[in-house]
């Protein structure tokens, strides 16, 4: 594969009105060192990798220098932070560098994370640390693995230089983030807080176009919009709990109008399941624990239902009934697509409409894992050992339980319910993965790159590539933590 000497970068968001962001240049990096870049995303990128390890790839990358085309901005947007409306947030600690289309003509934003102030950082240093940045480039890229809507890691870069955090002096780093967009729910707060009505229709054409362009001929784009938000971001959330993901940030900020996963800052995978578990330190109440994530999509995307109101129907009435009845289609979208989720883990017909003895099953099912705090990821996969081996006890899957009768009569239920075979056993095998980011062996690597060891974070990236393939060199790797291991809070890069 041939590729061009400079990055092919198309930038329409920066041809949107000037009020939508601010054009600054990233920071100088002391001294950069390329940690890790992404060549399978690179080439898909039309980026020559070793281009990208060459001294003016890195310079890209670090900030350094800003490739011919490119027009780095740091864009504009609010958001609720735990409930509280903030009505300017924006890019403080991320900065745009252009727009570039894939192998796929789809466009594809590429931004340095942690590469200086910006217009919006307010009381931040614009910077990022070593350890969230190896977290996010680890983490995005198993979700990409695991089949996730996500944004994605090209590069991890050292900078040479050392950034204030309240745990002390941290070695600094720029991450390299590629992107459907960065548009999110509060960017479209962002101008109805300013009640700027021709931005919406702006930025609600432009997302449309680039997001959904199947919907921008629809008699009501504003409305197409929400709906198309509704459908991508209902199929995400059940899928993330299908994996016992647990995002830890689920502001308005945070939540990307492309449906992809995006900012992943005190995020964690469980361990013991149990529907209320938190790991963000920040989140003190639980409000965006496992269970309650659902319901906190619903009072997201009714916020950007509030921001579209003025454009949906001149008449308040009508916008609000015509907003209300797509978000009421929203909550059956999560309890179908979760229902969805969870009958394939657990190898039960999905055929048809929703069974009620299928999703009373499933709620059985999570209450005794939560019950004998059964770890998430073993159950299922064993599960899946245990029905595609025909082993019809179980042992393996029973050893996880600390009551054996609470599993054998558990088992009983299961074995009179269904007998997965063909179909619905392949969907097991592609729905339980052998390998998810533990989060004490994201801790280790951290801790390990912080000594200048970066050993275990490439195993990790490397083996996080295939996560449903049993592979005894990483065999390790799928290990519960141990009791001293246990990492009970995770935390935001700033």
């Amino acid at each position: 594969m041939t590729f061009p000497m400079q990055i092919p970068f198309n930038n329409t968001y920066a041809q949107l009105p000037g009020h939508f962001y601010a054009r600054v240049l990233p920071e100088q990096a002391p001294s950069p060192r390329l940690i890790r870049i992404n060549e399978e995303l690179a080439q898909q990128l039309h980026i020559d990798p070793e281009w990208l390890r060459g001294p003016e790839g890195l310079a890209m990358l670090s900030g350094n220098s800003v490739s011919q085309g490119s027009e780095p901005l740091a864009q504009a947007y609010a958001g609720h932070q735990f409930g509280n409306f903030v009505p300017q947030l924006g890019d403080g600690r991320a900065i745009l560098l252009g727009e570039i289309t894939d192998t796929q003509g789809r466009h594809r934003d590429l931004q340095l994370k942690g590469s200086g102030r910006t217009p919006f950082s307010r009381n931040g240093d614009g910077k990022a640390a070593l350890g969230p940045a190896l977290r996010e480039y680890l983490v995005s890229e198993a979700m990409y693995a695991l089949g996730i809507p996500t944004t994605r890691a090209l590069a991890v870069v050292a900078t040479g230089e050392e950034v204030a955090r309240q745990e002390g002096m941290l070695d600094g780093a720029v991450f390299a983030r590629v992107a459907s967009s960065h548009l999110r729910v509060g960017t479209f707060q962002y101008f109805a807080a300013r009640q700027d009505v021709v931005a919406l229709e702006a930025l609600t054409r432009f997302a449309l176009q680039r997001h959904f362009p199947e919907a921008l001929a629809a008699e009501n784009p504003a409305l197409a919009l929400l709906e198309q938000v509704i459908e991508v971001q209902g199929s995400l959330i059940p899928r993330w709990m299908g994996l016992g993901f647990i995002h830890g940030v689920m502001n308005t900020d945070n939540c990307s109008i492309s449906g992809e996963t995006i900012d992943y800052g005190p995020c964690a995978f469980m361990d013991s399941f149990h529907p209320k578990c938190v790991y963000s330190a920040i989140d003190r109440g639980g409000r965006y624990s496992w269970g309650n994530q659902p319901g906190i999509l619903v009072w997201n995307l009714t916020r950007l239902a509030e921001t579209l109101l003025p454009l949906i129907s001149k008449d308040d009435d009508e916008a609000e009934t015509l907003a209300t009845n797509a978000l009421d289609r929203l909550g059956r979208k999560l309890g179908d697509n979760y229902h969805q989720v969870f009958s394939e883990k657990l190898g039960l017909p999905t055929e048809g409409r929703i069974s009620r003895e299928n999703d009373a099953f499933i709620r059985q099912t999570l209450t005794l894992l939560a019950s004998q705090e059964v770890d998430f990821t073993h159950f299922f996969r064993r599960l899946t050992q245990t029905v595609s081996s025909e082993e019809v006890q179980g042992s393996n899957l029973a050893a996880l339980f600390k009551n054996p009768s609470a599993f054998a009569e558990w088992n009983q239920a299961y074995q009179q319910l269904t007998a997965p075979s063909g179909a619905r056993i392949d969907a097991m095998r592609h729905s339980n993965p052998v390998l998810i980011p533990r989060n004490h062996r994201i801790e280790e690597a951290i801790q390990a790159a912080y000594q200048g060891d970066f050993v275990p974070f490439h195993r990790l990236a490397d083996a996080w590539q295939r996560p449903f393939e049993d592979n005894p060199d990483y065999a390790d790797l799928q290990a519960a933590p141990e009791p001293h291991e246990i990492v009970r809070q995770t935390f935001c890069g700033t």
